[in-house]
């Protein structure tokens, strides 16, 4: 008796059964690398987007910051214009009560017999020019302007003879009572 064994229906059967194990693993596999694709794409995604915003934050601030500067700037030239402004009127303040006293120095100094016809100012200099009955008075009057206090040496630029009196024109320099250059001039002019 002879026992046939039929191998090959058993062979097939375990050749479909690890067929099927491994197309289904491989498409396990296959799963798990989209799935694992899918994951990285999404997760650098979203690192992308994080680090957009990151630069539009810091491109807002930016900005925010220009302008910020921008405004300062002109808050510093504001500021400049401002202080240069200051300094005008506390100059302007200071010189204001010169005119008072200049005035009152010409009329304590004005000798009898003469009289000013005209009064300029450049800066610190006065150009005056007058009548006076004779040399004598202009020569009076040069010496009373210059013991003024307020006056420098005087400077005679022209005396003429004119209908009995005499027109003189001079120069002299002012100073504010006080001030530190009057008191060295007055002792050289000595």
């Amino acid at each position: 008796m002879t026992i046939e064994i039929n191998l090959l229906p058993w062979r097939e059967a375990q050749r479909q059964r690890r067929s099927k194990r491994f197309y289904l693993a491989l498409a396990l596999v296959a799963l798990i690398g989209l799935g694992g694709g899918y994951g990285m794409t999404w997760y650098y995604g979203q690192q992308l987007a994080a680090q957009q915003q990151r630069h539009t934050l810091i491109r807002e601030r930016t900005a925010e910051l220009d302008r910020d500067i921008r405004t300062v700037s002109q808050y510093e030239s504001e500021l400049e214009t401002l202080k240069r402004r200051i300094e005008v009127l506390q100059a302007l303040q200071a010189r204001r009560p010169q005119t008072v006293y200049v005035f009152n120095a010409l009329t304590s100094s004005l000798e009898d017999g003469v009289h000013y016809a005209s009064l300029q100012r450049q800066g610190d200099r006065l150009r005056l020019g007058g009548m006076a009955d004779d040399n004598r008075r202009v020569s009076a009057q040069l010496r009373a302007l210059e013991a003024s206090p307020v006056f420098d040496v005087p400077v005679l630029s022209e005396v003429e003879a004119e209908e009995g009196e005499r027109r003189f024109d001079l120069s002299v320099d002012q100073h504010m009572p006080g001030d530190g250059g009057e008191t060295g001039k007055k002792e050289v002019a000595q």
